[in-house]
C-alpha cells in the first residue's frame, strides 16, 4: 500500500462517512460526524483487507474492483455504526 492509496483512503473514506451521516433515516441521525468519518475511513482500510483476501492484486492505475469494494465496505460500517449508536425512539 503507498502513500497514494492511503491518501485516497483517508478522503473517500471522510466523503463515504460524511454521506453516511447525511443519508441516515431520520430517527437514526444523532450519530457524531466523528464517528461516520472514522467508520468511514476505518471501512475503506477494511475493504482494502477483503478485496486482498480474496486475490484483488491492486493493479496499477485505477483498479474499479477494488474501489466498489473499499467504498461499499466503509458505507455498510457506517450504516452498522448508525444503526447501533443512533437514536432511539421511546
Amino acid at each position: 500500500m503507498d502513500v497514494s492509496t492511503i491518501l485516497f483512503y483517508l478522503i473517500v473514506g471522510t466523503i463515504v462517512g460524511l454521506l453516511g451521516k447525511f443519508f441516515a433515516p431520520g430517527d437514526k441521525d444523532n450519530i457524531p460526524f466523528w464517528l461516520t468519518i472514522v467508520c468511514g475511513i476505518g471501512g475503506m482500510l477494511l475493504g482494502d483487507v477483503i478485496y486482498r483476501a480474496f486475490g484483488g492484486n491492486g493493479s496499477a492505475g485505477l483498479d474499479w474492483t477494488q474501489g466498489i469494494v473499499t467504498v461499499l465496505t466503509a458505507m455498510v460500517l457506517v450504516m452498522i455504526a448508525s444503526g447501533l449508536t443512533g437514536r432511539r425512539r421511546a
